[in-house]
């Protein structure tokens, strides 16, 4: 039985190391969070554990991992209801042919191409407990998505938010993200589904059936908390409970239909009215919490589960290249193309396909799931982190690179924000 001070000791020296290697990441003009994945990788096996195994048994004992994990669990589910909430698919209109251009190819190009590798890659890091088709459609979506927050971070901090580019950037994330969570959860559902007694039809059509309750029904209702907003210009202690409950209710219900508790989250999210001063006041309640300190449990949760010594001999550090080299290609090298295509300058072009290659703390949560339903194995789970770290931390220096000094975009597509600075 975990005592309570090994929990309390644990949240304690992940705060102060994510805080730690944050800032110092923050030096090398590096987002925070970015430090915060790299800090849960050196509580983990591959460092800690490997420099003193005795401390980290002390400290992370086997028996805690459990309390460690349901804790980020409830942070995550936080997590991707701001997410969800500051998502706003409808936006894309207003950004032209070339948001509509390059998200579509942002998704379908690094999905193909992690298809085909999956081809290889599936009879040497998988066996037959895990279907090729279903390996294959989760590192299709693995790698299609784009780390709407921490891209929404660099583009804060970069001053690029308000600017031409950051919007189209923005829109274009917004759109992947639902995109590929809804290509996650078809995914999903189709694996536990042929581990499970029901079938999956069954459980894609209450999917379906749930979606559009909570399209048709409860969103009308959620509008009451916009009207309670406008009206008094606060929401209340109660009335910020009670959307926490509903975001519980609907993440159990997608945990009950056989997807996954995010999923259900996220939908929340959503289907949120995206006022904007009524979204900044929600998330201005709840972020902070989850920001500094649930997450931070998330990093070190994935980290414990990530052991780079798997990675033995020149073979699979040579998969672990291919995969980052995929990755980018479809990514950074798919968007590229298609804002070309559409009549961007190279410059922007390039800017654009390097900031939807971020992927970021979204790519950790879905490896996690992949790890959870064993669609991976620990030793691609160890690969597929090492690339989401990977393009994430290239895309800082590769934007200071083609935009010295943060020049003016060249582009001006004429529309307004998706999110608040």
């Amino acid at each position: 039985m975990l005592h309570l001070s090994t929990l309390v000791c644990q949240i304690a020296v992940i705060l102060i190391v994510c805080r730690v290697v944050g800032g110092l990441f923050r030096l090398i003009h590096q987002p925070r969070v970015v430090g915060e994945m790299f800090a849960g990788i050196l509580l983990g096996p591959s460092l800690l554990g490997w420099l003193a195994p005795g401390w980290s048994g002390l400290l992370f004992p086997p028996s805690s991992l459990g309390y460690l994990s349901a804790l980020s669990q409830v942070g995550m589910i936080i997590f991707m209801f701001l997410v969800g909430l500051r998502t706003s698919p409808k936006e894309l209109k207003s950004q032209g042919h070339v948001a509509i251009l390059t998200s579509h190819v942002s998704i379908v190009a690094p999905f193909v191409l992690s298809a085909l590798l999956a081809i290889y890659l599936y009879p040497r890091l998988s066996d037959d407990s895990v279907s090729f088709v279903s390996f294959g459609l989760f590192m299709g979506a693995a790698m299609s998505i784009t780390a709407f927050p921490v891209l929404a971070r660099i583009l804060a901090e970069r001053n690029m938010l308000q600017s031409p580019l950051g919007n189209l950037a923005i829109a274009c994330a917004a759109v992947d993200d639902v995109t590929g969570w809804c290509i996650l959860a078809y995914i999903v559902a189709l694996i536990r589904s042929s581990h499970g007694s029901k079938q999956a039809w069954i459980t894609l059509a209450g999917v379906v059936c749930f979606v559009l309750i909570m399209a048709l029904g409860v969103q009308g209702l959620l509008r009451r908390f916009e009207s309670i907003f406008k009206r008094r210009g606060v929401l209340g202690e109660n009335l910020l409970a009670l959307i926490l409950v509903l975001v519980l209710v609907s993440a159990l219900c997608t945990e009950w239909l056989g997807i996954h508790l995010l999923f259900g989250a996220f939908l929340m999210g959503t289907i949120m009215p995206k006022e904007q001063k009524f979204v900044c006041h929600i998330c201005d309640k709840f972020e902070t919490i989850t920001v500094i300190l649930l997450l931070p449990l998330f990093f070190a949760f994935t980290g414990l589960r990530t052991t780079i010594g798997l990675l033995k001999g020149h073979d699979m550090w040579m998969y672990c290249g291919l995969i980052v080299l995929v990755a980018t290609l479809g990514k950074l090298g798919g968007s590229m193309l298609a804002s070309r295509v559409a009549g961007m300058p190279l410059r922007d072009a390039a800017s654009l396909g390097t900031l939807m290659n971020t992927r970021g703390l979204m790519e950790l949560v879905i490896l996690n799931i992949g790890l959870d339903i064993k669609v991976i194995s620990p030793a691609l789970f160890c690969m597929m982190v090492i690339m989401a770290l990977f393009t994430t931390f290239m895309t800082t220096p590769v934007l200071e690179f083609l935009r010295p000094g943060n020049q003016a975009f060249e582009n001006a597509l004429d529309a307004p924000p998706l999110i608040a600075a």
